[in-house]
């Protein structure tokens, strides 16, 4: 079966709503099942998706997702906010920007895009709209600054694609932080725009900036100590050597259910089964995808489609400016369509030859991927953070991207820095 037809039912499966999980499923079986000759049979798919998921690194994504529900059911969130509040509330635009670096921190915790939107936008959204700043306004800087969530780390698709690539997760870990900064730092420039041409209502928020200030410095950090320690312990365990990203996952699991129990007190042991419980409703799907990903990545090797559409592009496409920006478009397309997880499994074996051959880092391809995808979660139709967003506030999606769209071009801006100046996501290694 040509490899074109098999990607036309591919993209059938996905219109008509049919599980990505099952999709894949059915576009790695069918060659094998329209040609006896073909290598891929059923036996080759299923032994694929089991040792697909036969993986050490890939603990680390439950156990990301473990920790990320634990913090946000324990209130971390709201103490990672004041303590930026209480530093940026005055400036102008000071807390739409508090709300942004809460979304770098916590993105530091949970290593998802999603979590972040839904741990930081339950509680900083509705602070934002009682200060006076527009609903729309507040609840699109939540949902393209969440995105930062799968940039910073650790971040479980920089997982995925050290798994897809062999490239090391530390390496992915230490090359995201100035990416992440960078994309702050614009969408922060943003927001200052904004505030200024349409104005705040300094009077409420120098009343709520004013309360943190009547506690002290000191309350306020000691407050919100343990919340800011958590990347610290995190990352410091990953990149001194003391732990691989995996066992720091574990130890992320630890010290959220520590602090949250013990310290802040905000959940109790009743609560742990129900946590439990939501962690493996969103871990099921992505295990699924996963083992159907690796299988469908299979099999397309099998079919030498890598290498015919590496031949296609370097053909028709000497200029390395040219190839890198036709990837990035492909890339965008392929972010609105499709989750992640199985565009990075099925992307990477097919675009990592290209972009070696034109002598990049696989890192900063990698780098790059994730920022491309990491925009899709902001753009219809599957924008998985406006989605999430909207489920908080009741906001249309459509209305939503709207919104968001301003942001998502200075998104964009950061995506051409970083694709363009290599040093942006290989200074570190």
């Amino acid at each position: 079966m040509p490899a074109v037809v098999v990607f036309i039912i591919f993209v059938v499966c996905l219109v008509t709503a049919i599980p990505v999980s099952i999709t894949l499923g059915i576009a790695s079986i069918l060659p094998g099942a329209f040609d006896s000759s073909f290598t891929a049979t059923g036996q080759f798919i299923v032994r694929s998706m089991l040792g697909g998921i036969d993986s050490f690194p890939l603990l680390a994504v439950p156990m990301f997702v473990l920790s990320g529900i634990v913090m946000a059911k324990g209130g971390i969130s709201r103490k990672l906010f004041d303590v930026f509040a209480y530093f940026l509330g005055k400036l102008t635009a000071g807390m739409p920007c508090a709300v942004i670096v809460t979304c770098l921190f916590y993105g530091a915790i949970s290593g998802s895009a999603p979590a972040t939107v839904a741990a930081v936008g339950s509680m900083t959204i509705p602070i934002l709209t009682k200060l006076g700043y527009d609903k729309k306004f507040s609840t699109a800087v939540v949902a393209v600054a969440g995105g930062l969530g799968v940039i910073i780390p650790p971040s479980i698709p920089f997982i995925m694609y050290g798994m897809a690539s062999g490239e090391s997760v530390s390496d992915l870990f230490i090359s995201g932080i100035i990416p992440g900064i960078l994309i702050g730092a614009l969408l922060m420039a943003y927001t200052v725009f904004y505030c200024r041409k349409h104005g705040e209502d300094k009077e409420k928020i120098h009343a709520v900036v004013d309360e943190l200030h009547d506690k002290g410095f000191w309350a306020v950090l000691r407050e919100s100590f343990f919340a800011l320690l958590s990347p610290v312990i995190i990352l410091g365990c990953i990149y001194s050597g003391v732990a691989s990203p995996t066992e720091a996952a574990v130890i992320s699991v630890f010290y959220a259910a520590a602090v949250s129990l013990l310290i802040y007190k905000t959940i109790k042991l009743k609560d742990i089964w129900g946590i439990l419980v939501e962690t493996v409703r969103t871990y099921a799907p992505i295990l699924f995808i996963l083992a159907a990903s690796v299988a469908f990545s299979r099999v397309l090797t099998l079919m030498q489609v890598p290498q015919t559409v590496s031949e296609w592009i370097l053909t028709h496409f000497s200029n390395k400016i040219m190839i890198l920006l036709v990837i990035n478009i492909f890339l965008l397309i392929v972010g609105m369509v499709m989750d992640t997880t199985p565009a990075i499994l099925i992307l990477t074996p097919i675009l990592l030859p290209i972009v070696t051959a034109i002598g990049m880092n696989p890192i900063h391809f990698g780098i790059m991927m994730v920022v491309n995808l990491a925009i899709g979660f902001v753009t219809p139709p599957i924008g998985v953070n406006l989605f999430v967003a909207s489920s908080l506030t009741g906001i249309p999606v459509v209305e939503l991207a709207k919104k968001a769209m301003p942001m998502i071009v200075y998104f964009l801006a950061a995506l051409l820095a970083i694709t363009f100046i290599p040093a942006i996501s290989t200074a570190f290694i």
